[in-house]
């Protein structure tokens, strides 16, 4: 898989989107962790510590996918990344996006921007596909972000998941990368 597109572009004045590192994985611990504890966007129970953390995010990254941070007035906002939707060969053009905003920063622009800025660079990666696997019928925020991106639901799976005491749907959406499926990969 190429190598994602080189970092660093303003959308905001202030807002600056990039390339994660190294030092951003205490913040990425700590944001990760709250979706975790108390939100059902990720249906996992047990909050990774930051090595947990980091391995994920060098797999990532090894495997050629873009890994962005936000930044806000020099603050941690969110992040986001793309990655394998499937293991198996044949969905290799194919990518499942997260998006974490920060508390603070929700409702400034800050999950559209990651977003924009994941689907611009998986496009440019010659990626096909985009996916987002959406906790939960009552993640509505999550759910209108990606459609105003282009994601159509494709399917909503009942009861697929339990957190916090009860059952969850799992709602489906795709959107198409570059020409989609219209054409042969490269």
């Amino acid at each position: 898989m190429p190598t994602s597109p080189s970092a660093s572009a303003s959308t905001a004045a202030a807002l600056q989107l990039r390339s994660a590192v190294a030092t951003d994985l205490p913040a990425i611990t700590a944001l990760y962790a709250q979706e975790v504890r108390d939100h059902v966007a990720t249906y996992e129970y047990d909050e990774p510590d930051q090595a947990e953390m980091t391995r994920r995010w060098q797999a990532v990254v090894a495997q050629g996918y873009p890994y962005l941070v936000a930044e806000r007035d020099g603050r941690f906002a969110g992040y986001a990344y793309a990655s394998s939707y499937r293991t198996r060969e044949g969905y290799r053009w194919t990518v499942e996006d997260t998006v974490y905003v920060h508390p603070d920063f929700v409702g400034q622009g800050i999950g559209r921007a990651l977003l924009q800025r994941l689907i611009d660079d998986c496009v440019a990666l010659g990626l096909r596909q985009m996916i987002a696997v959406v906790g939960d019928v009552t993640n509505t925020a999550s759910i209108a972000l990606h459609e105003k991106l282009g994601f159509r639901t494709v399917g909503v799976f009942q009861g697929l998941g339990r957190k916090h005491g009860r059952w969850l749907d799992t709602v489906q959406m795709q959107r198409p990368l570059g020409p989609g499926d219209e054409s042969d990969p490269a």
